[in-house]
């Protein structure tokens, strides 16, 4: 037999990660009370089934190929990489799927839990099924919040349904290394997790339907490949799986072009949509469909927000992170997640009405024009802002400034260093607006771009700006005299 409790908050938030987490703790700074519903584990996808335990899986790698490349460590480095060990460290950087410290800190800053199913059933009002048996009843005052993140996508793949695959979450918690890996997609998770786990000991094969890494520059996507290959991955490009099927001894065929793969896992990395089923969202006249965006509105604040109704004539309903499908990256969800939370608390007091201007601190503007994104294999990627041949498609009057990364601070990093970097220069405000960097450990240059694109630091402001000497921040300098400064 089951109980059902009433409840009322300012605020109720759907889903506890990184972004829900992140609104819950800005709403209830702000002064307001807050909840949170989630059915998993307190923290979320990218606490122990994503970002940090890729990263910890890749590490390893990185570390040792970086002291190989030093003379001096090279003799000194004699062993390979202890795959038993480096899942333990991964395990100890997940907390070991025990979301204990998460559920702590909630209790510190004042927001209730409530595990369970949560459905949005009217104005300001979510029903959740509990993970104890029991049934709430929840009444927002202020804002509902659907953070409910995202889920992989699967392709229709012949036979795929029939055969046992993993998709990011097996891959990151796996308790073993496969002897033959097959990773079908090319982007970030199947490249970042064929290295990973070629570096482990997989015998490992990756299939993308394009070229890889297809949303960055391709002389920056050229080393990732030389990277894996140098790895021993083998590499497919344009290549369409046309069948998947179960041999008789267990592995997996995997049928291509006139070529059949064989593993001993599969990996399905076709990327992610948002999680939106079974949220009763039709309930307040939206379209419930799972995959689709939870845009409710497209102002120039880029704040997801809506329907008016009930009790006030305000906005009720917000989205972020995932669940709003604009940017699906933890740090940007989170950065939504801080602008939502913050809008509600000034919307609650009267500090707010309308839409929030661009880049107030109740704005998603970021997201249009400056968002940082990190490929973390080796040689690592970093982009930041419009990349020059997209800026080109929109008319803009742009140049490209591309060159080697070959200056002291990388040649101190490694005597056999391998770099790209492109800046995209607005001729008309004479500004950055785009720049990548490929090579290894170029994620630290990426902070700096940010912060030229988003401050719109004009370049001869910019030249002032001198790098230290001997880091590989030095390409800066001869990208600004290759531009002509």
């Amino acid at each position: 037999m089951t109980a059902e409790s009433s409840r009322e908050y300012d605020v109720i938030v759907i889903g506890a990660g990184a972004v829900g987490e992140n609104v819950a703790d800005r709403v209830v700074r702000g002064g307001l009370s807050a909840v949170i519903i989630e059915s998993e584990l307190v923290g979320g996808e990218c606490s122990y089934w994503a970002c940090i335990p890729s990263k910890a899986l890749l590490r390893p790698g990185s570390v040792l190929h970086a002291a190989q490349g030093i003379p001096g460590a090279t003799e000194a480095v004699t062993g390979t990489i202890d795959a038993n060990a480096a899942l333990k460290h991964r395990d100890w950087f997940t907390n070991n799927w025990q979301d204990g410290s998460q559920v702590e800190w909630l209790d510190s800053a004042g927001i209730d839990l409530i595990r369970g199913r949560g459905r949005i059933t009217g104005h300001r009002e979510v029903h959740v099924d509990g993970l104890d048996g029991n049934s709430y009843a929840l009444k927002a005052h202020h804002a509902v919040v659907v953070a409910t993140g995202s889920k992989p996508t699967v392709p229709g793949i012949e036979g795929l349904q029939d055969v046992p695959f993993w998709t990011t979450r097996e891959a990151t918690a796996a308790k073993e290394v496969p002897k033959r890996f097959v990773v079908l997609g090319g982007g970030v998770a199947g490249v970042e997790l064929a290295q990973a786990f070629a570096r482990l000991g997989s015998n490992v094969t990756l299939v993308a339907r394009g070229r890889l890494l297809s949303s960055y520059a391709e002389e920056a996507a050229n080393l990732v490949l030389a990277g894996l290959r140098a790895d021993g991955v083998a590499v497919h490009l344009h290549s369409d799986v046309h069948k998947v099927e179960k041999n008789d001894d267990g592995s997996i065929a995997v049928a291509l072009d006139g070529k059949t793969l064989v593993a001993d896992q599969l990996l399905v990395a076709s990327g992610r949509h948002p999680a939106l089923a079974n949220l009763g969202l039709e309930s307040v006249g939206l379209e419930a469909r799972d995959g689709r965006a939870l845009r409710l509105t497209t102002d120039a604040s880029g704040l997801v927000e809506g329907p008016s109704g009930g009790e006030s004539n305000g906005p009720w309903l917000y989205a972020a992170g995932d669940a709003a499908g604009k940017v699906l990256l933890t740090h940007q969800g989170k950065y939504e997640a801080r602008a939502t939370g913050d809008a509600i608390v000034a919307r609650a007091k009267g500090e707010l009405k309308g839409s929030p201007q661009p880049w107030s601190p109740w704005a998603h503007t970021a997201n249009d024009h400056a968002v940082p994104s990190v490929v973390f294999t080796d040689p690592e990627v970093a982009s930041v802002g419009q990349g020059l041949e997209q800026a080109l498609l929109q008319g803009k009057n742009v140049t490209g400034v591309e060159l080697p990364i070959n200056v002291s601070g990388s040649q101190l990093y490694s005597p056999s260093y391998k770099g790209w970097a492109q800046i995209v220069v607005d001729e008309d405000r004479k500004v950055i607006l785009g720049a990548t960097f490929a090579g290894p450990g170029v994620a630290e240059l990426l902070h700096s771009a940010t912060i030229a694109i988003v401050g719109e630091v004009p370049l001869d402001r910019l030249w002032h700006a001198v790098p230290s000497y001997p880091t590989i921040s030095e390409v800066w300098l001869r990208l600004m005299e290759k531009y002509g400064l």
